[in-house]
This record gives structure tokens, C-alpha cells and sequence, in this order.
């Protein structure tokens, strides 16, 4: 800013008709305006005469009066005769100048041509990934969907281009983070149930224009969707995996309807529920109600098991009296007989009694106790 200003004083004081260095306009006297200091007594000017101050630096060096005032003219002039006088001849001072083409023209028009053609083709030229789609506006107004491939447009700002993955399955998780969803179930318990979303885009027209928040959208119609199918089925339903396998197919189907109806331009993939667990202030009395049922199955399974055994043994003596049976019908007395002493044999094995049926010999012989008695009487060699 203190340059600024006093290059505007200067500028003010030469069209004044006033010198800052040392003398008024036209004047050779050596006596400036701007200072009462002596002149130096080295310098002479042009007409012969001893210099009235310092050379004015916005005047070319060869000049006949180098310390009188400098006209505007002379101010805003770039170069002189003898080429710059201020600044550096450096890419980008007040000096630097492009050489000349060949045929003596400027560069300035090569280069804008230049730089215009490189805009119109960065611009109207783009290219869409195998998986992308791309929408192009015109002043704002939606225009066309451009596909996958080499595409070309109006330069911008004429016509836009917003390129989108549309093959891409995207997800959302429901709640985020590791906070707690609680939603209640048809007999009126609550269970904490987080899910996953999974979905692409199928109308990237739509996607883009039809809602202001697309994503946000989706995210409520999943908790509306699951709420409402969570509440058609019990808290035992939504623990097991055929229930929880039907409630994720029904909050997609719930999803996809709400969604067209709402023109989002999406496609639901699939719903998956990655927790059901109680709520966790209840979590300890509902493991032990766990593991009380858990009891109780395995005692029934045990039940069904012995019910089972007794079932298919009782089957197999059936199948077994029916064959006697046929053996009976075929030669009744031989097989009255047999079962006869079958029957006495299995009975009489288990009892003390030894009953022999002959002439001469004792009815009764207590035989077991002669056995027991034999076999707890030690023989002489364990005596000694």
C-alpha cells in the first residue's frame, strides 16, 4: 500500500507539471520543488548546463531531459528505446515479451487458441467407466443419461456432467455404530435387532432428480419396513432362523413397493439381520429362560428317544407271534408243545426250585442250596 501511494503522488505530481526529482517541468535551474538539498555537481544535461537534481527514472536514459517531469504518456509507456526501464525481464515482469514468430506475428493468438481447445476438449469430451453412468444438464435442466463409453457434450458451463456408480451394490447398516434398535414384536416383547441393507441404483434419472436425500430415504423406509414385519411375528419367530428368514424377505418386498411408489430410482437387493437379542436390561433373566427351555428339550428329545425304543421293540415281538402264529396253523399240537416248554424254561430259569417229574426220585431236591453251600465251603487247600 506505501508504494502504491507514493506512486500516486508521483503520477499526481507530474501532472501538476511539478518534478519529484529535483526540478519543475521544463526548469534546468538545478532547484527543485520537492527538496532545498544542493545538486550534485558531478552531472550535466543535454543543454550544457549543470543538472538540477537526480535523473527522472520514468524518463529512458538517452532522453534530452532526463530530470524534467514525466508526462503520463511517459508513465504508462513499457518500454523505451532502449528496452525496459523497470521491473525484471523475467517470465512474468513488467519487461518479459514473447520473441516473435517467424512470420514477425504475436504468440498471444497461438496460445488462446490454444488454451480454448484444450477447455472445449477437457470439457465436451468425457468418459464412462463400464459401471457408471453419467447425467448431463444444460443450464441446470436435466438433458439425457449418458452410457458406459466416450461421450461428448456442450462445453461447460453450457452443459454439466454428474457421473454416478450405478452397478455397484451399496449398503447401509441400521442403527450405526454400536448403539441399540429396539422394535417390538407381536406378543408385545422388545427385541433389539440390527440389519443390513444392500442396493444399487436402477434409475439414475430418478436417483438424482426425484428425491432430495436419496440415501436418507432409504434408511427410514428400512425402519419403517422392518418395524412393520417385525410386528407381524412373535418374539420366538424372530429368534429362530426360519422367522428371521421370512422378516427379511418381507421388509425387502415392503421396501421395493414404498420405493417405487416414491420414484427413487433404487433397487433393493437384499435385507440381512445381523442381531436379534433381547433388550440389555433383560439380557441375564432371558438367558436363564433360555437354558430352562433349552432343558426342557433336551428331556423331551430324551422322552421321544424311550418312547421310540419301546415303540419298535414292541413292533418287532408283534412280528415275531405272527410268524409263530402261521407256524401254529400249519401243525398246531407240535407248536402248543414248543411254546409249551419254551414259556416253562423262560420261567423256571429264574426261580430256586428244581422240579423233576420220574419214578423213584425225590419230588423236591433242593439243588440251588446244595450249589450255594458248595460254593461258599472252602476247599482244604484255601483252608491252609
Amino acid at each position: 500500500m506505501d508504494i502504491l501511494g507514493g506512486l500516486t503522488n508521483k503520477i499526481g505530481l507530474a501532472m501538476a507539471g511539478k518534478s519529484p526529482w529535483g526540478g519543475n517541468k521544463g526548469d534546468g535551474s538545478g532547484e527543485g520543488s520537492g527538496g532545498d538539498g544542493p545538486e550534485p555537481s558531478g552531472s550535466d544535461d543535454k543543454s550544457g548546463g549543470k543538472s538540477g537534481g537526480p535523473r527522472n527514472p520514468w524518463l529512458p536514459s538517452g532522453s534530452d531531459d532526463a530530470r524534467r517531469s514525466a508526462k503520463i504518456e511517459d508513465i504508462f509507456k513499457n518500454r523505451g528505446p532502449e528496452g525496459p526501464r523497470r521491473g525484471g525481464g523475467g517470465p512474468g515482469g513488467p519487461g518479459f515479451h514473447l520473441p516473435p514468430r517467424s512470420n514477425g506475428k504475436s504468440w498471444v493468438p497461438v496460445l488462446v487458441g490454444a488454451a480454448v481447445l484444450g477447455w472445449l476438449a477437457v470439457s465436451s469430451v468425457h468418459f464412462v467407466q463400464p459401471k457408471e453412468q453419467g447425467i448431463v444438464t444444460t443450464l441446470g435442466k436435466y438433458s439425457r443419461t449418458l452410457e458406459p463409453g466416450t461421450n461428448m457434450t456442450l462445453p461447460w458451463p453450457i452443459q454439466q456432467v454428474d457421473v454416478e456408480q450405478v452397478s455397484t451394490i451399496r449398503s447401509e447398516r441400521i442403527p450405526v455404530g454400536g448403539e441399540q434398535k429396539l422394535i417390538l414384536t407381536g406378543d408385545q416383547n422388545l427385541v433389539d435387532l440390527s440389519y443390513l441393507i444392500r442396493w444399487n441404483i436402477k434409475d439414475l434419472k430418478q436417483y438424482k432428480f426425484q428425491l432430495a436425500e436419496p440415501d436418507e430415504t432409504i434408511r427410514e423406509v428400512a425402519e419403517a419396513a422392518m418395524r412393520a414385519s417385525v410386528a407381524e411375528r412373535t418374539l420366538d419367530e424372530t429368534f429362530s432362523g426360519a422367522g428371521r428368514a421370512e422378516i427379511e424377505q418381507r421388509v425387502r418386498r415392503r421396501m421395493q413397493a414404498i420405493l417405487d411408489a416414491y420414484r427413487a430410482g433404487v433397487a433393493v437387493q437384499g435385507v440381512e439381520i445381523a442381531k436379534t437379542d433381547p433388550p440389555a436390561e433383560v439380557n441375564e433373566a432371558f438367558k436363564d429362560v433360555t437354558v430352562a427351555e433349552q432343558d426342557a428339550d433336551a428331556a423331551m428329545n430324551t422322552a421321544r428317544g424311550t418312547a421310540q425304543q419301546i415303540l419298535e421293540r414292541a413292533q418287532g415281538e408283534t412280528i415275531a407271534f405272527d410268524k409263530v402264529y402261521e407256524q401254529y396253523r400249519l401243525a398246531p399240537e407240535v407248536t402248543r408243545k414248543r411254546l409249551y416248554y419254551e414259556t416253562m424254561e423262560r420261567i423256571l430259569s429264574q426261580t430256586d426250585k428244581t422240579i423233576v417229574e420220574a419214578n423213584g426220585v425225590q419230588t423236591y431236591l433242593p439243588l440251588p442250596e446244595v450249589r450255594k453251600r458248595a460254593q461258599a465251603t472252602p476247599t482244604p487247600a484255601e483252608g491252609q
